[in-house]
């Protein structure tokens, strides 16, 4: 299996954490020397290892934005 690169580029917050310490966490992430993109997922306290998770582009971010405010929570 190829290795999979990536950075964090920027941390935006953490929405919980797992009895286990791991993170869920909304960050800019670049994934094999692509552009970054905004990402939902699990991590490790390390940030070496990650759960599955989602990409945004920043127009795809937007409209989530968009559909979140419109709920009525």
């Amino acid at each position: 299996m190829a290795e999979i690169k990536f950075e964090i580029k920027e941390s935006f917050g953490v929405l919980s954490e797992s009895a286990k310490g791991w993170t869920k966490e909304i960050n800019l992430v670049s994934w094999n020397n692509y552009p970054a993109k905004y990402d939902i997922r699990e991590w490790d306290p390390e940030h070496l290892k990650m759960g599955k998770g989602v990409t945004f582009t920043a127009d795809e971010i937007k409209e989530l934005r968009d559909i979140l405010n419109g709920l009525d929570l």
